[in-house]
């Protein structure tokens, strides 16, 4: 396990996603919208250069993610995620050519900070390369029940911040599995080969998973600012991996008084994403794209 080369490996794929979900957002303001899920929408979003460009940047994050995944547990690589959404309001800042504000800052430090005591007091190990069948139903099953009821709820509510953060959620979940797929295949491929790679069904399996997010995450970037369904899909992300990491694949973290510092860098992160969610970035986004499409 080379851990230190798998956190540099997620960390460039959280800032590729970032990048890839501002873009993705810019373009999902640009087509038309609808009250349920529309098959068309992707359609429309190809026709999209920035799209297109948002999913070159979604290929290199599954690059990075794949290589992190491949050389540390789910445990590292999927909190370090949490990292997501302030660079994803960063990146935002930066493309609307704006500056974050002193508190989004402090914000932003709680977050890195509260990850940084929490995954140093947790010190996850354990790197399992193969989880048999009888562990992969059910938590697949837990998980894609989850997702579906989410979607649900998501389709009850309308437009605004309830929707997309339901979305989130779900997104999240599909992501936490989708990684936990993505690992054993890429096990599988450092192990047996090609062959071994395309013969297995988690292979199959991570790529239904994986499409299945995407097309929950551009319903979320349509169904609400970005500031509702980020923190759901962020937060969301890391918890679910956890639980994934240590009921699949084995993977441990301190208990004891170690549960102290573990919870109070939870607190931190959770209080820098509320703090963040509260950032009205994206308002000024979805005005210039309304002035953009009135003029």
């Amino acid at each position: 396990m080379h851990t230190p080369l798998s956190v540099v490996f997620a960390l460039c794929a959280a800032l590729s996603n970032a990048v890839a979900t501002v873009l993705q957002r810019k373009a999902a303001l640009t087509v038309p919208r609808s009250q349920g899920f529309r098959a068309g929408l992707m359609l429309d979003l190809l026709r999209r250069p920035v799209w297109l460009a948002g999913i070159l940047a979604v290929i290199a994050a599954a690059v990075c993610q794949a290589l992190a995944l491949a050389t540390g547990p789910l445990t590292i690589v999927q909190p370090l995620f949490v990292l997501e959404l302030p660079l994803t309001l960063i990146v935002a800042s930066l493309l609307m050519h704006g500056q974050l504000a002193g508190t989004g800052w402090l914000a932003v430090a709680a977050v890195v900070a509260g990850l940084a005591i929490a995954l140093a007091a947790a010190s996850p190990t354990g790197n399992r390369t193969h989880v048999p069948l009888d562990r992969w139903i059910p938590a697949l099953a837990v998980c894609m029940g989850v997702v579906v009821l989410l979607a649900l709820a998501a389709l009850r509510r309308p437009e605004g911040r309830a929707r997309a953060a339901c979305l989130g959620a779900a997104t999240a979940i599909s992501y936490a599995a989708t990684a936990a797929l993505m690992k054993a295949s890429t096990h599988i491929l450092d192990e047996q080969g090609l062959v071994a790679f395309f013969s297995a069904w988690q292979t199959y399996a991570f790529a239904a998973t994986g499409v299945c997010a995407l097309f929950l995450l551009e319903n979320a970037m349509q169904a609400g600012p970005l500031v509702a369904s980020q923190p759901a899909l962020t937060l969301g992300d890391a918890l679910v991996s956890l639980a994934l990491g240590i009921t699949l694949y084995e993977e441990h973290i301190r208990s004891g008084w170690w549960l102290v510092p573990q919870l109070f860098g939870v607190a931190l992160i959770a209080a820098g994403v509320l703090t963040l969610s509260r950032i009205p970035l994206t308002k000024t986004l979805v005005a210039l794209e309304d002035e953009r499409r009135t003029a």
